[in-house]
C-alpha cells in the first residue's frame, strides 16, 4: 500500500491515524545491516544530510546524490547515486568513455556549451548517449537554440547549468532542458529558490551543496531535489594514509628498540 492509498483510507476512516503513525515509526527504526569487504570498505561517503533531499527519478532510478569528479579512482570508490563528470576543458569522448567504463552508477557527462558549442556540442552529446551516458550537461553560456537542437537530437535528458540569477532559466526550460543544474557558489540556495519559483514545484533541480552540512541542508530546503557533492582529492586522501603509515612505522621502530 502506497502513501496515496493510505491517505485515502485515513480520510475515509477505514484505518486509525495512530496505527498509521506507529507503522511509520517502526519503518524508520528498522535495522539495516552493513555488508562490506576489508579491502573495499574505505570509500568516499557523501554526507548523510543529502538523504533528506527528495531525489529525482531518472529512468526509474532514484538519484539524491551526485559526486563531482574526474578522478577515475574516486569514480570507483564512492557511495553516491550518480557521477557528475564535467571539467574546464574541451569535452572529449575518450573522457566520457573512460568514466562510463569504470562507473557503476549513472554518468552525467559534460558536453560543453561555452567555448565548445553549436553542432560540435550536439554531436558530442549524441555520441555520449551512444556510449551509455545517462544525461548530458551543458554549461551556463549555452545558447537556448543549442539546448533546443540538442534535446531534439538525443533521447537522454539535457541538463542545463545555471550559474547566475541573470541566466535565462525559463528560456532553458522552454528550449527543452529536462533538469537544471544550479551552481551559484555561496549564493546557490538563493538561486535554487529563485529557480524553483520560476519552474514550479515539480521540475527537477540538481544543485551544489557546498562544504558544510548546513549549506547542504539550506540548498535542499530552498528546493533542490538532488545534491552535487565535491569530494576531497585523491592527493588529500592519500596524505592521510601516508600520515598513518608514518606513525605506524615510528611505533614499530620505537618498539624494536626495547626488544
Amino acid at each position: 500500500m502506497d502513501k496515496r492509498e493510505r491517505d485515502e483510507l485515513l480520510q475515509s476512516g477505514s484505518i486509525d491515524n495512530r496505527i498509521y503513525l506507529e507503522e511509520l515509526r517502526q519503518k524508520e527504526e528498522k535495522f539495516m545491516p552493513t555488508v562490506e569487504s576489508s579491502l573495499r570498505k574505505k570509500i568516499i561517503t557523501v554526507p548523510d544530510v543529502i538523504y533528506k533531499a527528495s531525489g529525482l527519478l531518472l529512468m526509474r532510478r532514484r538519484i539524491k546524490s551526485l559526486i563531482f569528479t574526474t578522478d577515475i579512482s574516486i569514480m570507483r570508490n564512492n557511495n553516491a547515486n550518480a557521477l557528475m563528470v564535467v571539467y574546464p576543458f574541451t569535452p572529449e569522448l575518450v573522457i566520457t568513455q573512460a568514466a562510463i567504463s569504470v562507473a557503476n552508477v549513472p554518468v552525467f557527462a559534460g558536453v560543453g556549451g561555452g567555448t565548445t558549442t553549436g553542432k560540435r556540442s550536439i554531436g558530442i552529446a549524441f555520441q555520449a548517449e551512444l556510449l551509455g551516458a545517462a544525461a548530458v550537461v551543458v554549461n551556463s553560456p549555452t545558447p537556448n537554440t543549442v539546448i533546443k537542437n540538442m534535446s531534439n537530437t538525443v533521447d537522454i535528458p539535457v541538463v542545463a547549468t545555471v550559474a547566475s540569477p541573470y541566466d535565462d532559466i525559463a528560456g532553458k526550460v522552454e528550449a527543452g532542458a529536462k533538469i537544471l543544474n544550479i551552481s551559484g557558489a555561496r549564493g546557490t540556495p538563493e538561486l535554487v529558490k529563485m529557480a524553483r519559483e520560476i519552474v514550479g514545484p515539480e521540475y527537477p533541480i540538481i544543485a551544489t551543496g557546498g562544504p558544510t552540512e548546513k549549506s547542504i541542508l539550506d540548498t535542499i530546503q530552498a528546493g533542490a531535489n538532488a545534491i552535487t557533492y565535491t569530494p576531497p582529492t585523491a592527493a588529500e586522501i592519500f596524505a592521510e594514509s601516508m600520515l598513518t603509515y608514518r606513525n605506524e612505522s615510528e611505533k614499530k621502530a620505537r618498539a624494536a628498540r626495547f626488544e
